[in-house]
């Protein structure tokens, strides 16, 4: 779970974020500023983060603030699946990112999957919905969505994805050989319930 102090802060720059996007005049919006920087204060400080690097997250958030939504695809073979290795960390996560705005969930996922392994894929299942605080992930400073979709695979030879800047390799892993994985992004129990969700195709959608 996430620590109070992350949780207290992020509602904080909620509220500023909404009351900015609304504000009926100058005084409303040096009051909801002032929110802004207790929140950016808040998080920087507990987080020993360049309160810099936190204001200028929060600033170029704008409009009312929701929920960000991160998918992920699924993608086996056999007894093994697809995992691609993060730059960022060096370890192996499921393909994935932020969906984009005027793509539904299941293109976003596609689309990232083709980005980061070069295999073409449908997706064809929502295998689980998770709200990231209540998983074993890092704190991130926005409430985050993980949707996890299993996805087939439609060619069996991968084309040469596009550059990316966040993943460097896609390879097929077996079950029991799982690597390190990158936990922003997966953790290990979320992996193993995706395994166990694959194997029981009239299993229901998991969600918190």
């Amino acid at each position: 779970m996430n620590p109070k102090w992350l949780e207290w802060g992020r509602k904080l720059q909620a509220i500023a974020q909404n009351g900015l996007s609304y504000a009926c005049g100058p005084y409303d919006t040096e009051r909801y500023e002032l929110v802004r920087s207790i929140a950016t204060e808040m998080i920087s400080d507990e987080s020993h983060t360049d309160p810099k690097i936190v204001r200028d997250i929060y600033t170029s958030e704008t409009g009312y603030a929701t929920p960000k939504i991160d998918v992920r695809g699924a993608v086996f073979a056999g007894d093994s699946i697809l995992l691609v290795k993060e730059k960022a960390d060096g370890c192996w996560t499921l393909p994935g990112g932020w969906a984009e705005v005027g793509e539904s969930p299941s293109e976003a996922v596609e689309r990232e999957v083709f980005e980061e392994s070069g295999y073409r894929v449908r997706a064809v299942r929502l295998l689980a919905i998770c709200d990231r605080g209540k998983r074993r992930h890092p704190p991130a400073p926005f409430h985050i969505y993980k949707l996890f979709f299993e996805c087939q695979i439609l060619e069996d030879r991968p084309e040469p994805p596009p550059v990316s800047v966040e993943t460097d390799a896609a390879e097929f892993f077996s079950f029991d050989r799982i690597p390190n994985l990158s936990v922003p992004r997966v953790t290990p129990e979320e992996m193993r319930r995706l395994i166990q969700l694959h194997a029981d195709p009239q299993a229901p959608t998991d969600f918190d």
